[in-house]
């Protein structure tokens, strides 16, 4: 019988006073052995390393090490981690992730190849985002449940809260790079299957997501989604990626049309409303002969194409799951309406903020027009 391999599993944080304690317990109660904890605390300032390293503790039956560096965020506390792990395997969470007992397990069962073909170098779990009774982790939930259901065995992501790693195959591709901003996952997932590794999507090994409850987090979270993204498309552009195809976007594509959508919609009927307001003789014959009548209609078909995608569409499966686990659904309906309007405003943000981190050749982008200055 082959001897059970040493996971490393490592958690960063910066400011996540309220999880560590949640984070570290579900972490230490793992059944699986051999393994190992390492927790970087990333220049926390509200006493999240004072309460990890009350956690430091070499001799326990799981060792737990816990590792201080200035803010340099996540990317580099993952990489700090890597480097000081003792493990064949190190697997990467969050700290405001709770893993269920059997999550390291589950994911070694799932780590050997299916035949000749596949070089398994990452296994990613499954997460599920628990949802309170406001709007915005209710959206949360059902859009990540809904990516999970259609993955395929074979993934393009191994996802930060869920993931691990083959140790000496993430420091082949440079592991971690520190200039990455956000998306860290995503791109050594992609250099990974570059470097002909395989990427196993192990469904029961599942952990746990607070819920996302603040609008505020919600919105920074997903422009950093589409900032990162753009660096991600540029570095790994289709006609040169090999493997699966990007399997996690989920609903940000459509949601992405919902403000062009509504800008439209105003930009058209701005002008109908003025001449209705400015004859006070009006009559539908009076308007048949306007322009702005043919404006009006244009902006109907852009609403029901709106309404289309917002509930009709892969987006309305998420909407209609919100809503549905909700009460006082007139409100719910509203409060998605404004929920959606304001995501597709933050992708739109993070998209230009990725454009200009292209232009300057920052965040780990190489420059748009000449060499990245040393």
């Amino acid at each position: 019988m082959t001897e059970n391999p040493l996971v490393s599993v490592t958690v960063c944080v910066r400011d996540g006073l309220d999880w560590v304690d949640g984070c570290l317990k579900a972490l230490s109660e793992q059944t699986y052995r051999p393994m190992e904890i390492i927790a970087v605390d990333d220049g926390s300032t509200d006493g999240s390393k004072e309460r990890l390293l009350r956690w430091h503790d070499e001799k326990a039956d799981i060792p737990i090490r816990v590792l201080t560096q200035e803010a340099k965020g996540l990317s580099a506390g993952r990489q700090y981690a890597v480097t000081e792990a003792r493990g064949e395997w190190v697997a990467i969470t969050d700290i405001d992730v709770r893993c269920e007992q059997d999550w390291i397990a589950n994911m070694v069962k799932e780590m050997n190849p299916v035949d000749t073909v596949e070089q398994v170098v990452a296994v990613t779990g499954r997460t599920v985002f628990e949802h309170a009774e406001d709007i915005v982790s209710r959206v949360r939930s059902v859009e990540i449940a809904t990516k999970y259901r259609s993955r395929p065995r074979r993934t393009s992501l191994a996802n930060g809260p869920c993931s691990m790693f083959h140790r000496k195959s993430l420091i082949d591709i440079g592991g971690f790079n520190p200039e990455w901003y956000h998306a860290e996952d995503m791109e050594v997932s992609l250099r990974l299957i570059e470097n002909g590794g395989t990427i196993v999507y192990a469904p029961n090994a599942v952990v746990h997501h607070v819920p996302e409850v603040k609008a505020s987090r919600f919105l920074s979270k997903r422009r950093r989604d589409a900032r990162a993204h753009m660096r991600i498309v540029r570095t790994f552009p289709r006609r040169k990626r090999s493997g699966p195809d990007l399997d996690f976007i989920g609903s940000s594509t459509f949601v992405l049309t919902v403000f062009p959508l509504w800008l439209m919609v105003i930009l058209t009927g701005i002008p109908f409303i003025y001449s209705f307001i400015s004859y006070p003789e009006w009559t539908w014959e009076l308007a048949q002969t306007w322009w702005q009548t043919k404006v009006l209609v244009l902006t109907g078909v852009l609403m029901v194409v709106h309404e289309v995608i917002l509930w009709r569409g892969p987006l309305g499966i998420v909407n209609r799951g919100a809503i549905s686990t909700g009460k006082r659904s007139l409100i719910s309906i509203l409060k998605v309406r404004n929920l959606t309007l304001r995501w597709s405003v933050a992708l739109w943000q993070g998209l230009l903020l990725g454009f200009i981190d292209a232009l300057v050749g920052a965040h780990g982008h190489p420059k748009l027009f000449g060499k990245k200055d040393n």
